[in-house]
C-alpha cells in the first residue's frame, strides 16, 4: 500500500478515527489497533510478509525477557548472538543469497572453472532491511542495559510494525520510540496540524519532484550511450533529486503521519544538500541509519580513536556496510567505499567535525566561500549516485567517463524545462526553510491568506504534474 495511492487515502482516516474515538485512557486497544492496522497495512503486498515479521518480533521479545531474567555474561551473551543470527540470517538469506551465489560462480569463472549452483527465485519483503535493524536495536539496548524490557507484546509488535515508518525507514530505535506505546497519548491539535504540513510536503516532493525526475533520470541512465557529456550530467542531477526527494519525500510522510497519533519519530534528513562538506552530508542524509551503524557498529570497533590504520580501516567497514546494506550487488559496495574516500582525508586532518552549524545561518544568502564548498560537496555526491542508479559497476565507470568528455560543454540533448523550474522553486523553498525540521514547517511567518494560497498551490501541482505512479525506491531495501 502506497502512500500515494487511492487505498492509503481511504485506510489512513478510517484508522485515525477509531484510533481516537477508543480515548488516550485505553492505551492497549490503542496499541492492538496500530498493530492490526500495521499487520494490514505491511500484507497489502504479500500477506506471506506478515509470517516473517511476527516471527522476527516473538523472537526479539522473548530474548528481551530472557536478557531480563538472567545475570550470566555467557548466557547474555548466548542469547543476543541468536537475536543477531537470525535477525541477520533471515536478511542475508532473503536479500543476498543470490548476490553471493552468482559471486561465487563468477569468480570460478573468472580463474578458468566452471561451477554450476541454482539460484533461487526468492521474494525480497518490503522493508526488510529497515525493521530487522529496529528490532535488533532493541536486543542490543536490552543487551547493554540500557533499556528494560517490555512484557507488553502487543505493544512491542505495534512498535515493531509501525505502518507509518515500517517500509522505508526512519530506523527507530527502542529507546525513543518503544516507550511511547506504553504511556498515554493525547490528541494535539498544533501537532496534528504540523504533522499534516510535514505530509504536504513529503507528498509534493514525492509525486512532483522525485517521480518527475525520474522520467527523464530512467531515459537518460537507460540510453547513456547515445548521450552528450552534458546530457549525462543532467541525468546525474535528475537522480540526485530524485532518489532525495523520493527518500526524504517518505521520511516526512511517515513522521507526519505519526504525529498524527501522537508519536514523534526521529528526524532522517536535514537538507544534505546545502552540505559544505561530505562528513556534513553524512550527517544530514538518511540520518536514522548514519546513527544506527555509528552507535552498533563504528564504535564498538573503536571509532576514530584508535591509531591511523584502525581509522581508515573502521572508516571503510562503516562505509562499505552501509554500501551493501542498501542492496546486493556491487555498484552499492563502490559506491560506498568511494564515499569512504571522500570522507577520509577529512577524518585524518580533523576536518570531519568542522561543519556542523546550519549553513548561512542569520543570513539570506551564503558566502561565496559557502557556496563553491556547497557547490563541490553535491558534485562528489553527484558523481557516487552515479554507481547507486546504474545496473551494474562498468555502466557506471562508461557513464561516467562519458561525461568527462568535450561533449559536457555542449548543450543538453534534453532539456524539460518545466522541470527544471520545478527544481529552482523546489531549492529555494529549501532554502528558505532550512532552519526547520522540514522546509514549510516554520510557514506560520505567512499570514493566513498567503500561508493557504500556498498550500493549494503545492496541490495544484501535485494534481498537475502527477505521472506514472512510482514505488518508493527505498521499498527495495
Amino acid at each position: 500500500m502506497l502512500f500515494n495511492s487511492i487505498e492509503f487515502f481511504l485506510f489512513l482516516p478510517i484508522v485515525f478515527i477509531i484510533y481516537w474515538l477508543l480515548g488516550s485512557q485505553r492505551i492497549k486497544c490503542q496499541n492492538l489497533l496500530i498493530a492490526i492496522s500495521s499487520y494490514v497495512f505491511y500484507g497489502w503486498w504479500d500477506w506471506r510478509f506478515l509470517l516473517l515479521i511476527l516471527f522476527s518480533s516473538v523472537v526479539d521479545y522473548s530474548i528481551g525477557l530472557s536478557l531480563n531474567s538472567t545475570k550470566k555474561k555467557l548466557k547474555r551473551k548466548v542469547l543476543l548472538w541468536i537475536s543477531i543470527s537470525i535477525n541477520l540470517g533471515f536478511l542475508g538469506f532473503f536479500k543476498y543469497y543470490n548476490f553471493f551465489i552468482d559471486s561465487i560462480v563468477e569468480s570460478f569463472t573468472f580463474f578458468g572453472s566452471k561451477l554450476s549452483i541454482n539460484t533461487l527465485n526468492i521474494i525480497l519483503p518490503v522493508g526488510i532491511s529497515f525493521y530487522t535493524f529496529q528490532t535488533l536495536s532493541y536486543t542490543i539496548d536490552v543487551y547493554k542495559n540500557k533499556l528494560e524490557p517490555t512484557k507488553d507484546f502487543v505493544g512491542f509488535m505495534a512498535f515493531v510494525s509501525f505502518f507509518p515508518q515500517l517500509v522505508a525507514g526512519p530506523i527507530e530505535r527502542a529507546t525513543n520510540l518503544l516507550p511511547q506505546f506504553h504511556k498515554k497519548r493525547n490528541f494535539n491539535y498544533a501537532k496534528a496540524v504540523d504533522g499534516l504540513r510535514q505530509v504536504l510536503w513529503g507528498l509534493f516532493k514525492k509525486v512532483v519532484i522525485a517521480d518527475n525526475c525520474a522520467k527523464y533520470a530512467n531515459i537518460i541512465f537507460n540510453n547513456y550511450e547515445d548521450y552528450s557529456g552534458s546530457t549525462l550530467l543532467l541525468g546525474a542531477f535528475f537522480f540526485a533529486f530524485q532518489i532525495y526527494g523520493d527518500f526524504s519525500g517518505y521520511s516526512d510522510i511517515a513522521i507526519g503521519i505519526s504525529r498524527l497519533f501522537g508519536f514523534d519519530l526521529k528526524r532522517n534528513f536535514a537538507f544534505p544538500y546545502f552540505s559544505r562538506d561530505i562528513a556534513e552530508f553524512w550527517r544530514r542524509w538518511h540520518i536514522s541509519l548514519s546513527t544506527w551503524f555509528r552507535d552498533y557498529l563504528y564504535i564498538p570497533l573503536g571509532g576514530s580513536k584508535g591509531g591511523l590504520r584502525m581509522k581508515i580501516r573502521n572508516t571503510f567497514i562503516i562505509f562499505i556496510v552501509s554500501g551493501f546494506w542498501h542492496g546486493a550487488n556491487w555498484t552499492f559496495i563502490v559506491w560506498g567505499a568511494l564515499n569512504a574516500i571522500y570522507f577520509l582525508p577529512l577524518l585524518l586532518l580533523n576536518k570531519n567535525r568542522v561543519n556542523t552549524g546550519l549553513v548561512a545561518e542569520g543570513k539570506f544568502l551564503p558566502t561565496l566561500r559557502e557556496l563553491g564548498q556547497m557547490s563541490f560537496t553535491f558534485f562528489l555526491t553527484l558523481i557516487a549516485w552515479v554507481f547507486f542508479r546504474a545496473d551494474n559497476v562498468t555502466q557506471a565507470f562508461i557513464y561516467i567517463k562519458n561525461i568527462f568528455t568535450i561533449s559536457i560543454f555542449s548543450k543538453p540533448d534534453l532539456f524539460p524545462i518545466t522541470i527544471i523550474v520545478l527544481l529552482i522553486f523546489f531549492i529555494i523553498i529549501e532554502w528558505l526553510g532550512r532552519f526547520g525540521e522540514f522546509a514549510i514547517q516554520k510557514i506560520d511567518y505567512l499570514n493566513k491568506p498567503l500561508r493557504w494560497s500556498f498550500y493549494f498551490l503545492l496541490i495544484i501541482l501535485m494534481f498537475s504534474f502527477t505521472g506514472e505512479q512510482q514505488e518508493f525506491i527505498y521499498f527495495q531495501f
